[in-house]
């Protein structure tokens, strides 16, 4: 017979205390970041499903529990997401917005919009009020005059940073934009193969990525053709359709007239379509206009326009995404995500002289 010794039984003896269970214990049974642990058990869609199944079983099998409170508090986050941009009213931008609004809202950020206008003053600005809110991050299309070294200043300091459609060398930042050399040699070597010779460009500002890109794309396609870009026309600086209208008259007094005009954007072809039909030139018969961007209602013109898709819902929803791996912490290569452009062919490129006949109503 054993002796009671008043010892209670060994199952009620108080445990050792062991250490604190952490988002680490799962992240290294896995072998995944201990930001995507988070994400995951927060349901991310940044997440792949079968990841955030893997993540909630492995949690419950070691005890786990996610205090949603707690993880607010040690990320002392905003919930504020800064973006800027340098023209809000181009429907180019305001689709790319839309796209990235839909991202961001799904997970709980608040948007701050600048339309800074290229004018790095302003932008500037911008980004001080959202130091001052404590913002979660920056999407940002740098105004010409950005430097390298003031988004490096953002980004050392700890704030994630995606540009969008525009790049400034030597920025530690990923960027997500369009190929915009690809589709301006594209559009270009479509004109030469329908025959026109004397091609002309029309807009770009030349201090951003873009315009550079799509002026050298033009430059390239010509000389590929043995057409001596230098003795084009080329028209730096215009973005708009007050710009592209303005752009008419040196076209017409030019001494060696184009066949054929690259517009910059979308917005400076229907600028030069509408003021050349005014001066009895029409636009496609009489001189083929190509715009990029192909926005919302570029295919309802007389004649509809020849454009490059940019794939901004595409671009939008990347650099969100994008953004928000910063946020939560995982590492993101700080190089370009390029998206592939398409060219869209319709009547306003024809071959010199060529009429088409008219489209009958829908």
């Amino acid at each position: 017979m054993s002796e009671d010794n008043g010892s209670p039984p060994s199952s009620d003896l108080p445990q050792k205390p062991g250490k604190r269970l952490t988002l680490g214990h799962i992240a290294d049974q896995l072998g995944i970041s201990t930001a995507t642990v988070s994400l995951a058990l927060r349901d991310s869609p940044l997440v792949a499903e079968e990841t955030r199944a893997k993540v909630k079983r492995t949690a419950e099998e070691i005890g786990y529990i996610y205090n949603r409170s707690a993880a607010s508090l040690r990320t002392a986050r905003s919930q504020i997401v800064g973006v800027a941009v340098h023209d809000i009213l181009n429907p180019y931008f305001a689709e790319v917005f839309s796209a990235l609004e839909d991202v961001l809202e799904e997970q709980g950020q608040m948007i701050f919009i600048c339309n800074h206008r290229d004018d790095v003053k302003r932008q500037r600005a911008f980004v001080n009020t959202l130091l001052q809110h404590r913002a979660d991050g920056l999407i940002l299309c740098p105004s010409v005059n950005t430097s390298a070294e003031e988004i490096n200043r953002l980004v050392d300091q700890g704030i994630p940073v995606t540009l969008v459609a525009r790049e400034v060398p030597g920025v530690w930042a990923p960027c997500v934009r369009g190929d915009d050399l690809a589709g301006a040699h594209q559009i270009t070597k479509h004109l030469i193969e329908q025959g026109h010779s004397k091609i002309a460009m029309v807009g770009g500002r030349r201090g951003s990525s873009t315009g550079r890109l799509r002026n050298t794309g033009w430059r390239q396609a010509l000389s590929e053709a043995g057409i001596d870009p230098d003795k084009q026309i080329d028209l730096p600086e215009l973005m708009t359709q007050a710009d592209g209208r303005s752009a008419v008259p040196k076209i017409l007094e030019a001494k060696d007239r184009p066949s054929a005009i690259v517009g910059f954007n979308d917005l400076v072809a229907f600028g030069l379509m509408t003021t050349l039909r005014r001066a009895g030139i029409e636009p496609g018969p009489d001189m083929a206009i190509t715009g990029y961007d192909d926005i919302d209602g570029a295919d309802a013109r007389t004649p509809a326009l020849t454009s490059v898709s940019n794939q901004p819902d595409k671009i939008g929803r990347l650099a969100a995404l994008t953004l928000l791996r910063q946020i939560a912490g995982d590492r993101v290569p700080n190089k370009p995500i390029v998206i592939e452009p398409e060219l869209v062919v319709r009547e306003s490129s024809p071959p010199p002289g060529v009429r088409l006949a008219p489209r009958l109503a829908d």
